[in-house]
């Protein structure tokens, strides 16, 4: 096939675990966030597993393949995750692998729905968090610039299109699934049997819960942001979680945000005004509370 290795990155942050076995898809569906069935091999879903109180351990991108499940996952807490599904595997047949043998590979531009394989990868996928999609690559090795501005490239794309990852934006046991957008990003099947953190997770959805999302920022060439910095308007509405060049990630509670909106109040980061991009998903949360 043809070779595909130009504008890709090395993710030296993500690392992979591979599930094999007649019982793979049955573990899967009943620990985890994201639908298992119906999942065509080659299609990727974002999923994560949780605690029971409802908040992420880790969340990944999964690919089906013909023998199992390949999951993209940070490499912080890649260890956690193979114990945890391993404790949960009880007598199902499902080998689990960290394969610290083969990297993971992103592309910075759209992606078609089903990639060709590049000539060294295993396996080529579609990250579907993106709207256009990003190619990411399984390899043992590829021919791609390894190196620290390269990899600033991948996070500034990510941040553009408000794409928190773990490891950066948040940690282990430290967010809902909808305070890093994972149910407008297809990341959550509300309509599925039960899973890990289901009941919490669902009474938030049902009940209108969700306080905090995260949403992009857009900054003055003025100001130089950092993770934890505070955000203000005038109280504080939230904090930096991870910065580009002229944009940044930011865990906000909407319910402040909109009141800033009511009344007018711009964000400020160390007096500085800043700028939220609303998605359109969240413009419909916001206005009920603007009118309370």
């Amino acid at each position: 096939m043809r070779q595909m290795t130009s504008n890709l990155v090395l993710l030296p942050h993500r690392s992979l675990l591979s599930l094999r076995g007649p019982d793979t898809i049955a573990l899967l569906e009943r620990l985890v966030t994201n639908a298992t069935t119906d999942w065509a091999e080659g299609e990727t879903r974002y999923g994560a597993l949780l605690t029971p109180q409802g908040k992420v351990i880790a969340d990944y991108l999964a690919l089906r393949t013909e023998d199992g499940v390949w999951l993209d996952v940070s490499k912080q807490h890649v260890a956690d995750l193979a114990k945890r599904l391993k404790m949960f595997r009880l007598r199902s047949d499902v080998e689990i692998e960290h394969r610290d043998d083969l990297f993971v590979f992103a592309g910075l531009d759209p992606c078609a729905k089903h990639p060709e394989t590049p000539d060294g990868a295993a396996y080529a996928y579609r990250d579907p968090r993106y709207a256009e999609g990003r190619l990411r690559l399984i390899a043992g090795s590829m021919d791609v610039e390894d190196s620290s501005e390269s990899l600033a490239k991948y996070h500034r794309d990510r941040i553009a299109h408000a794409v928190p990852e773990q490891g950066s934006d948040f940690g282990a046991a430290e967010v809902f699934p909808a305070e890093i957008n994972m149910d407008v990003l297809d990341g959550v099947a509300l309509n599925k049997g039960c899973f890990v953190g289901q009941e919490v997770v669902s009474r938030m959805h049902r009940r209108g819960k969700i306080r905090k999302r995260t949403l992009r920022l857009d900054l003055p060439e003025t100001l130089q942001a950092a993770s934890g910095d505070e955000i203000k308007a005038p109280l504080p509405i939230g904090a930096v979680t991870s910065t580009g060049t002229a944009q940044a990630l930011a865990v906000v509670r909407i319910d402040r945000l909109a009141a800033a909106q009511q009344a007018g109040t711009h964000p400020e980061i160390h007096e500085t005004p800043v700028t939220f991009k609303i998605p359109g998903w969240l413009e419909a949360d916001l206005a009920p509370m603007k009118e309370a």
